[in-house]
Parts: C-alpha cells; structure tokens; sequence
C-alpha cells in the first residue's frame, strides 16, 4: 500500500478507536472499552490516573452503573499524527449530560449548555490485532456551573 493511503488508513483506524470509546459510554456498552486500550494502556484527567485494563474496566463500570445518566460525547477537530506504528491524536470534546432526578434516564433528556468542554490527547500503539490506545488524557476548559 502507498505511503499516503497506509497513512490515511491509520488516521481512520485511529479516529474510529476516537468514535467507539464514545459510544461505547454513552450507550452503557463499558465492557468493550478495555480491549481498545493496550495490555498497559492509560487514562487520566482531573484527578483520575488508571493504569491497565483491569483498572479501566473497573472504572468504567462504575460509570456504566449509573442508571439516572443521559449522556453524549461529542468529538471534534480531531487531528491525528501518525509515525511508523505510533500515533498521537488531539480533539475537543463536548459533554451533553443530564441526570434524572426519577433515577432512570430520561429520553429525550432535557438539554442546555454541555456539561463540560475540553480536550483529549491520546497516544496509539500499533499492535498485531490493530491500533489501540496506549494513553488517553482529558482536560477541562468549560465547566457548565
């Protein structure tokens, strides 16, 4: 395969790794998001340091047991640099949350501004079963109050 096309073909693995890890949460499916990441892979943010898949499952279906939660995440302006069998990636997210008070989430939910806005920064490895993260970093910028 060309060199551009091999390069196209790794930035849409690599965003397509971008899209399941999102939908995987927002539609409660959180046992299929370790196996996106590296044996070692990480994820971290404001106060949050989890490293492996074990800790990430553990993590996240945490987050999965959440029964009162709408949610979508949006993700734009992605651009992703691609190098041999590494990657980086950078994109903005937005959070679109809504927590009933009934204890069940509400569709549709009531919206508004989004929860939060920020920023993610990730790291692939290129492994023998495809791209997987090797790290994902999340900041804030906008916080709704």
């Amino acid at each position: 395969m060309g060199t551009e096309l091999q390069r196209l073909v790794d930035e849409n693995a690599c965003q397509k790794l971008i899209t399941e890890y999102f939908h995987n949460v927002d539609f409660g499916n959180s046992d299929a998001i370790p196996e996106l990441f590296m044996p070692d892979g990480r994820l971290s943010g404001p106060g949050i340091e989890i490293v492996g898949r074990d800790e990430i499952r553990a993590f996240l279906s945490k987050r999965q047991s959440i029964q009162r939660r709408q949610s979508r995440h949006l993700c734009t302006n992605i651009v992703i640099q691609v190098d041999g069998d590494q990657a980086t990636s950078h994109c903005y997210l937005l959070n679109f949350r809504h927590d009933s008070q009934t204890g069940i989430a509400e569709s549709p939910a009531p919206s508004g501004l989004p929860k939060f806005v920020g920023e993610y920064h990730d790291r692939f490895s290129r492994t023998d079963q495809g791209w997987k993260f090797a790290s994902r970093h999340f900041e804030v910028a906008f916080i709704r109050s």
